[in-house]
């Protein structure tokens, strides 16, 4: 990773959180550029995906998706499975968002496959794939693996003591009728 690219990402990562979206956009494509010119491909996916997060944030979903689906690619390349589940549970959540439901359903099915079989996998990435891939199998009728997605995201966010995973994930259940 050479400095430059190191310091736009940064940058632009702090823009983003400072709501700064222009600037975050901007940076995000220089860094881009110069992964892309330098054959730096896992700067290149970080930079996809930060630019993709950032037009989600702006609600340019067109271009959230293009980057998403860039980075996607990419990380089928790579010898990374955890970052390619991290980074297709986003695009699922995108698609999920704009009611894509069976290409999110593809992309939160493949994520969840990903974190199951690897050793490395953190539990917090279950269970936010658990949690999307929950809402959609409720919003697409199938209420019994809701309800099966629902009680193991929130077994792992007990575990973790995140309260909101726990809280939501209850509540939820409570809805669909335990």
């Amino acid at each position: 990773m050479s400095k430059v690219i190191e310091d736009l990402i940064s940058r632009a990562a702090q823009h983003r959180r400072q709501r700064q979206l222009t600037e975050a956009a901007r940076d995000w494509a220089q860094a881009i550029e110069l992964s892309r010119q330098q054959n730096d491909i896992p700067d290149l996916i970080r930079a996809l995906r930060g630019l993709a997060e950032t037009e989600r944030d702006s609600a340019r979903n067109s271009e959230a998706w293009a980057a998403y689906e860039e980075a996607v690619l990419l990380c089928r390349k790579q010898n990374d499975p955890l970052l390619l589940a991290h980074t297709v549970r986003h695009l699922g959540d995108l698609r999920r968002h704009l009611e894509r439901y069976e290409e999110a359903q593809s992309c939160y099915a493949e994520a969840l496959a990903i974190y199951r079989r690897e050793s490395e996998a953190k539990p917090l990435d279950l269970a936010n794939t658990l949690r999307p891939f929950a809402m959609l199998r409720e919003k697409m009728g199938d209420v019994d693996e809701a309800r099966t997605f629902w009680r193991e995201a929130r077994q792992l966010y007990g575990a973790l003591g995140i309260d909101a995973g726990v809280i939501e994930a209850s509540r939820a259940l409570t809805r669909l009728g335990r």
